[in-house]
């Protein structure tokens, strides 16, 4: 068999694309301005090895030490009187013998030192000016003595010239007594547990928040959620009107409540009788069984009650908030070192007091959007087409501009236009315009795959969150709530969310699928079917999930720390930016065992529980 002639053309590809990525490379070159001079420079090999012996000594331990001190007086240059500087020693105390005893700027002399404790070690100094005493001083060298307490050392006398005499000064220290943490250990220690905590709240907070997304940014779960036009429409109009009316009904019960008054009797009473009171008008107005249909007066009651126990409720939550606060700052001032309990208990109340109407808020909006959107639901199932038609050539215009007049108000907040044309009127007729198209060309009874649409907005919304670092959020917190690791655990908590939420929906959607068509087969509602379906599937996973997000923010709280948001790194930036590089190389330590440490818990724990 004749083998086939080889094709030029190939080793010319082949040629071309070899000389590309050369070329790619060499450019890269250029970019990253690679230079080895820098490196075989003999100041930058100097600093490289002062800062890697620095590294290699972290500052965790220390000694109390003693000094000795000695000053040797010098000469530069040389006096024209031929002045000696050389000074009578004391053959049993500690003194340096300069040689030659006067130079010149720039000349290089050999101190030589006698009498000192052995195995000491300190710098040796030019001291400029005629005073011994003088706190400044120039140079870098350093003197060590050996067993017998003596040294010897060259030095470079700086270009520091004067008529008067100057001093060379050995300052050698030894070590008494036993060791101890030095002040950078006990300050990283500090950083170092807050670090940890931070991560630990930011986790915590966003596992909470990103479960309850990741539902329905799965895309299993909503493509098959789908409603009338009529539904949409009505559920997209009652959102925004309850969130407002439910917000205003919050605000004003808080107002009630402050008007009640800040007595700590006054609040526990009421945390104890508002649970009471709203099981009692629950236990009445939502009876377990009935076996007759209740009047129409008995239902407007019971929906009377229902909205009383609500608005009893939210009233018991601003007491508790108010009781916790008010018990907090009492705990906070007598506990002593347990003080923190009290911190806790006031800030959780400060929490509870400030998100109460924003949840009111979300749940009246919620509640109406619900109901509303049964109503559309059930107008849809029993009114006829043309009826259908109609009521969505007129409800769908309505809810389009509602969103696209809401939306053009928020781009207003953000960019502050001040042309109303442009920021809610233009939009608002945009809006009803493409919502009369979609209604003229739906069919009435069809249903739209409303549960899509919502998933495509919250993957896009985590998408666009998740591209941003949790460092520029940490700087957007920090402007917000001050320097501090309040601000780091908002930004890692806000991160954590996007990145969890991904993650979790990511392993909602490959879940298997009989165990959803089993129970949805039953007749169960979609709650139902995420608790026995979905949530038996994903817990493993999710836990595995979550403690890897926590050494992830362990880690990345290190970072943040670099622009205020708390933890060590705002000590190692300092000890950086001083060039302390021994204590920056004692976080550099706490840090690298904290994440070992993390590595190996999470490992433990994954192995015993997923």
């Amino acid at each position: 068999m004749k083998n086939k002639k080889a094709s030029p053309w190939k080793s010319i590809r082949t040629g071309l694309f070899t000389l590309l990525a050369l070329v790619i490379f060499a450019y890269g070159f250029q970019i990253t301005r690679v230079n080895l001079e820098e490196l075989r420079s003999g100041k930058r090999q100097e600093s490289l090895v002062r800062v890697t012996r620095a590294l290699a000594k972290p500052d965790i331990l220390e000694y109390e030490q003693v000094e000795e001190v000695v000053n040797q007086p010098i000469y530069v240059p040389c006096p024209q009187s031929g002045g000696n500087s050389t000074t009578e020693q004391n053959s049993s105390e500690p003194y340096i013998v300069i040689t030659p005893a006067c130079a010149s700027p720039g000349e290089l002399i050999q101190v030589e030192g006698f009498n000192f404790a052995p195995y000491t070690v300190g710098p040796l100094r030019f001291v400029p000016g005629s005073d011994p005493n003088n706190v400044v001083t120039l140079g870098r060298e350093n003197a060590e003595t050996d067993a017998t307490g003596h040294f010897i050392t060259s030095m470079e006398l700086p270009k520091r010239p004067s008529d008067d005499v100057q001093y060379i000064r050995a300052t050698l220290r030894r070590n008494v007594g036993a060791p101890h943490f030095s002040q950078t250990a006990y300050d990283t220690w500090d950083k170092i547990v807050e670090t940890v905590f931070l991560a630990l709240l930011a986790t915590v907070f966003g596992t909470v928040l990103a479960i309850p997304l990741s539902f329905i940014a799965a895309r299993n779960l909503m493509k098959t959620v789908k409603s009338p036009l009529t539904s949409i429409s009505l559920s997209t109009l009652g959102w925004p009107i309850g969130i407002v009316i439910g917000f205003i009904i919050v605000r004003w019960v808080g107002d009630i409540s402050v008007s009640i008054g800040s007595s700590v009797l006054v609040n526990l009473a009421s945390v104890l009788i508002s649970p009471v009171l709203v099981w009692l008008g629950v236990r009445w107005a939502l009876p377990q069984e009935e076996t007759v249909l209740p009047r129409q007066s008995v239902r407007l009651a019971r929906l009377g009650v229902v909205l009383l126990t609500v608005l009893v409720g939210i009233l018991g939550l601003f007491q508790l908030a108010s009781l916790a606060m008010s018990s907090g700052r009492t705990l906070e001032a007598s506990l002593g070192a347990f003080g923190f309990l009290g911190y806790f208990l006031f800030q959780a109340g400060d929490i509870v007091a400030i998100l109460t109407p924003a949840l009111g808020g979300l749940a009246a909006g919620g509640t109406l959007g619900s109901l509303m959107g049964r109503l559309g639901q059930r107008s849809s199932e029993k009114l006829p087409a043309s009826g259908i038609k109609t009521l969505n050539l007129i409800l769908t215009p309505v809810a389009g501009a509602t969103i696209l007049g809401l939306l053009g108000q928020l781009v207003e907040w953000l960019y502050q236009i001040g042309n109303p044309n442009l920021t809610l009127w233009i939009p608002m007729a945009v809006g009803a315009a493409a919502g009369l198209l979609l209604a003229v060309f739906t069919k009435p009874k069809d249903s739209l795959p409303i549960g899509m649409v919502i998933y495509s907005i919250t993957r896009t919304f985590l998408n666009a969150l998740r591209s941003v670092e949790a460092l520029v959020m940490a700087i957007v917190f920090v402007i917000a709530v001050g320097i501090g690791p309040f601000a780091g655990v908002m930004a890692l908590g806000l991160h954590t969310i996007v990145s969890l939420a991904k993650l979790y929906s990511e392993q909602v959607e490959s879940i298997s699928a009989g165990p959803l068509e089993a129970i949805e087969a039953t007749g169960a509602n979609r709650l139902q079917t995420i608790i026995y379906a979905v949530i038996p599937q994903i817990i493993p996973p999710y836990i595995s999930y979550t403690m890897y997000r926590w050494d992830i923010n362990v880690r990345m709280s290190t970072i943040i720390g670099f622009v205020g948001g708390g933890g060590i790194g705002f000590l190692l930036q300092q000890n950086i930016n001083l060039l302390n590089y021994r204590a920056a190389s004692a976080q550099m330590v706490a840090i690298a065992i904290v994440v070992a440490s993390m590595d190996y818990i999470s490992s433990v724990l994954r192995e015993k529980y997923v």
